[in-house]
């Protein structure tokens, strides 16, 4: 039964959504509510407040260095440099389009465009000429409702999730993750800090902690193993029950393996919680 392992890689389980939610939960009916009734269109007319998920998305934010301000010409100047680094040819085929474009990562960015860098003392916040600016400044300072000095500033990139596009824009994400740190390096930023995230930062952040703790799980079961042989060891030959012991944790351990590949022949889901289970075996 133990050769059930051989089925591990298909049969784990780590969504985060799928493991620590309810499946017949009341929020998940009412999302499909949203969804069928208010269906996104990413291709055509994406809107951020349609989306019945968080979407797909990359999030930059620049936090202007030495206690200046994003929207001073050295800073802006900068943060424009960076939103080039971003668009590159694939993203624009996967971006979220509207109005005949890719949606704009951040609303100073659209309403510019490469006129240069805002007056920030025509900007008005939290609301300017219509627009919201609460997500797209942060750290602000206002002066009679005009923007003076604003810290950090935020852009944010989406992706299309209709269509056959879906596992492209995933893939993109991931190289995303995977090469924005040597971009971020290679511009050589001297007025903003960069930080990133995106829509798949807290998975693989929650995949990357499974795959780390693993090492940790087996020095564990050793010294529980230790210990329950160890506790058992008497001077006397009478009393000494270390084979005992021995017997008793090589039960738990074929226990632990002819169960867990019993279910996994049978196709149960293989989620990494239940890595505990020989803990509660052997303390029995």
């Amino acid at each position: 039964l133990g050769a059930g392992f051989l089925f591990l890689p298909q049969r784990e389980a780590n969504d985060i959504e799928e493991q620590f939610t309810p499946t017949w939960g009341p929020a998940k009916a009412e999302r499909d509510f949203v969804r069928r009734h208010f269906p996104p269109n990413d291709s055509e007319r994406f809107s951020a407040q349609r989306l019945p998920t968080e979407g797909a998305y990359a999030a930059l934010i620049a936090v202007a260095t030495d206690g200046s301000s994003v929207l001073d010409p050295a800073p802006w100047a900068e943060v424009r440099r960076l939103n080039a680094s971003v668009h590159d040819a694939e993203y624009e085929r996967l971006c979220a389009r509207t109005a005949g474009g890719c949606d704009s990562p951040n609303p100073l960015l659209s309403r510019l465009g490469d006129a240069g860098l805002p007056a920030s003392e025509s900007l008005l916040f939290p609301v300017n000429d219509s627009v919201f600016l609460g997500t797209a400044l942060g750290g602000v300072e206002t002066e009679g409702g005009q923007v003076r000095t604003a810290r950090a500033l935020k852009l944010v990139y989406h992706l299309r999730e209709d269509g056959p596009e879906a596992q492209d824009s995933r893939r993109w994400l991931e190289r995303f993750l995977r090469d924005i740190s040597s971009k971020v390096a290679d511009l050589r930023l001297g007025s903003i800090q960069v930080t990133y995230f995106t829509s798949l930062s807290r998975q693989e952040e929650f995949e990357g902690n499974t795959s780390s703790v693993i090492p940790l799980f087996s020095i564990t079961y050793f010294l529980t193993i230790t210990f329950a042989v160890v506790s058992c060891l008497r001077l006397s030959c009478i009393r000494n029950n270390t084979w005992l012991a021995c017997c008793g944790v090589l039960s738990s351990g074929l226990a632990v393996l002819s169960s867990f590949g019993l279910m996994l022949f049978c196709g149960v889901p293989f989620v990494v919680t239940v890595a505990n289970a020989p803990f509660l075996i052997l303390g029995k």
